[in-house]
């Protein structure tokens, strides 16, 4: 009975994350504006690492009672993005209770920056 309760909360876990990627993609449109193909992939490519970040982030904080720095995150095998998607840069702060991994552009552009925090909200600056 406990496995199916597990597996069932499994799948809800899921789906809300799923739910949740859904309205990140919607409510951030990729490359705002722009019509070149290689600009949205490039924001859309970097909103998918900030999340599969975010997400790596809790996971490390459901083993290891803390939030990890981008290296540990890498050196765990918690994720396999590396230091960013050219022309961003990743970056990730954390303190005892929260993080914060965030995309920064390398070369002139819109957004200048991207970031992520526990909230698993995608936000852009311009």
């Amino acid at each position: 009975m406990g496995r199916v309760f597990g597996f069932v909360g499994a799948i809800v876990t899921m789906a809300i994350g799923m739910y949740i990627y859904s309205l990140q993609v919607k409510t951030l449109t990729p490359g705002a504006g722009s019509s070149n193909p290689e600009v949205v992939t490039t924001i859309a490519g970097v909103k998918n690492d900030l999340i599969g970040i975010a997400n790596a982030e809790r996971g490390y904080l459901a083993t290891q009672g803390k939030y990890a720095s981008l290296d540990e995150l890498i050196s765990g095998n918690y994720i396999s993005i590396k230091g960013g998607r050219p022309p961003y840069i990743y970056d990730v702060e954390i303190t005892s209770g929260s993080f914060r991994a965030t995309a920064t552009r390398t070369t002139k552009g819109t957004p200048a920056q991207l970031w992520i925090t526990e909230s698993m909200e995608v936000q852009a600056s311009d």
